[in-house]
């Protein structure tokens, strides 16, 4: 027998730790591969933590609502070996429980909201729990929130709602008992009388909040723009789409057009495609895009697509499709939020012309896609010059400027301009 350890995996940039929610195995019994061992939670993701191996639960080295941190052994599995000797075992294909015990490093300090066994609220995310400490929403309290999370869990919109409704139902209170001429006013500014009204940071817009002002202390950045004939672009798209609907079942929008555009342009200057680390230029080999999506509670999130490079327009449509449902039902795997290598943002489903994006650290550039609108302009042809009504679309590429000149910048967008612009909307895609 030898004692394999699971890890605590990265759970995304900026978390270091997660809280345990429910296990799903108890010491003793048997797994098999890929089974799932445990919930954990971050602030962005619930997640679940497979088994690397077959073999029998150990010792599981945490309590529901410990916090531990990336990289600590969770828990412990019992394998058996795979090759029989009557020799002795080496050392290192066994390691004893004690030893496992002496590696285990103490959990972060939890985040508690006092309760009792007979109001215990299971399965809530730090997240909404911290929200409950910091509101003084008691345990009883939470018993009484409608929970429409997986599993009954309470979802950081339950509680906000619930916190919505009870500050409604005091206003109400205390506008039933007080007389017209002593009504509470909207709180005004001593120095201008401007009503104001304060909102806090949810815990999510912190975060994207110290990752947007690290990113413009840590980059100098420039942004170029370029404009694009996308006529040719929104006729295939147009031509193709009902057929790709049938065959596919899914929507196809034209961000997986520009995701095209942008990998060819990468594969043209792999400069854009790398990252800084002290005095070192880190070229990317793997095309990894980050695609920034909004969520319906306002917040920002950048699932990634990997190797983006080895899928055509379906695989890319369709990976689109898919990371952008699951981050709005927040049901993304903490690996689906890291490793990207390239950013793109699309601004035009906001019908917003253009924009200078902030870099999505570390990386060194992000692509900014504008409303795609009809514009008379002027059409160069051998026979002579005219005017015509035209699919025109702005470009934005915001850069590290420490990595990426303005020439730079400008080939690469000229190479995607020129690609989107030599698209022939009479062919067929896959």
């Amino acid at each position: 027998m030898s004692t394999f350890e699971v890890l605590l995996p990265a759970m995304g940039e900026g978390i270091v730790d997660a809280t345990i929610t429910r296990w799903l195995v108890s010491e003793g019994q048997s797994v098999e591969v890929d089974q799932s061992l445990v919930e954990v939670a971050t602030d962005k993701v619930d997640s679940e933590v497979p088994s690397p191996v077959k073999g029998t639960i150990g010792k599981l080295l945490f309590k529901v609502g410990d916090a531990p941190r990336v990289g600590q052994v969770l828990l412990t599995i019992e394998t058996m070996d795979v090759k029989k000797s009557e020799e002795k075992p080496a050392k290192s294909a066994h390691v004893e429980a004690p030893k496992v015990e002496a590696k285990v490093i103490a959990p972060a300090k939890e985040v508690v909201i006092n309760v009792d066994n007979t109001s215990y609220i299971p399965f809530i995310s730090p997240l909404v729990r911290r929200i409950a400490k910091d509101e003084g929403i008691s345990s009883a309290d939470l018993k009484n929130i409608k929970a429409t999370g997986l599993n009954e869990r309470i979802t950081k919109d339950d509680i906000l709602a619930y916190l919505s409704s009870k500050e409604r139902r005091i206003e109400e209170l205390v506008h039933s008992k007080l007389e017209p001429s002593i009504q509470p006013k909207s709180v005004e500014t001593p120095q201008d009388g401007v009503m104001y009204e304060v909102v806090k940071m949810d815990r999510m817009r912190r975060l994207i909040a110290e990752h947007m002002v690290l990113s413009k202390q840590t980059s100098p950045h420039v942004t170029s723009f370029i404009e694009v004939d996308a006529t040719n672009l929104i006729s295939q798209r147009e031509r193709i789409k009902d057929q790709f609907n049938k065959r596919e079942g899914e929507k196809l929008t034209i961000t997986p057009f520009f995701i095209e555009a942008a990998i060819h342009g990468i594969k043209q200057h792999s400069l854009i495609n790398s990252s800084v680390e002290g005095d070192s230029i880190i070229i990317k080999k793997n095309i990894n895009i980050g695609i920034a999506t909004s969520l319906p509670n306002g917040n920002l999130i950048v699932p990634v697509i990997k190797n983006a490079d080895r899928l055509n327009l379906t695989g890319l449509s369709k990976s689109l499709n898919d990371i952008a449902k699951r981050a709005r039902e927040n049901q993304l795997k903490p690996e689906e939020i890291q490793g990207g290598t390239f950013t793109i943002t699309n601004l035009g489903m906001f019908e917003t012309l253009t924009g200078t994006p902030i870099i999505n650290q570390p990386q060194v550039a992000i692509l900014a896609i504008g409303a795609v609108v009809k514009r008379p302009v002027v059409i160069e042809t051998t026979s002579g010059d005219t005017i015509g009504i035209r699919q025109m679309v702005m470009l934005s590429l915001s850069y590290d400027h420490r990595v990426v000149d303005g020439a730079l910048a400008g080939q690469y967008l000229k190479t995607v301009r020129d690609y989107i612009q030599k698209i022939d909307p009479r062919l067929d895609r896959n």
